[in-house]
């Protein structure tokens, strides 16, 4: 069985180990001891795995748990991935939305740009 440290994982991860026990003292991951060091299983690699892909995704503490309950739930996981879907698409209609208010917010700045250069055409 595979096993890694604190050290190791946040290497992988490009993550502080800081990070980790953050998920840890929320329970995404629960490492084993050995002394005063944590032992990773291939269960916590995955776990934070998922977390990390569900904060670049966006999601909320709760939503990553949602994910993770996928990974370690019974063989029948149609509703929970159905659920994720929803979750999915909420994120692409606010991903977006903010899509759309930063180029009318580009398209505004491109117009007071114009503006701007056309008065000083005029002063010269």
């Amino acid at each position: 069985m595979s096993t890694w440290t604190i050290s190791e994982l946040a290497r992988e991860f490009d993550i502080t180990p800081r990070t980790i026990r953050f998920y840890e003292d929320q329970g995404i991951v629960s490492p084993l001891r050995d002394g005063r060091n944590r032992v990773y299983s291939t269960r916590d690699r995955a776990r934070l795995k998922l977390a990390l892909r569900g904060k670049r995704l966006g999601l909320l503490l709760s939503e990553i748990r949602s994910l993770i309950d996928m990974y370690d739930g019974p063989g029948d996981t149609a509703p929970q991935l159905r659920h994720y879907l929803t979750i999915l698409a909420q994120h692409r209609a606010t991903l977006e939305q903010q899509q759309r208010d930063i180029e009318d917010t580009l398209a505004e700045i491109s117009q007071q740009e114009l503006q701007c250069q056309r008065l000083l055409a005029q002063k010269q």
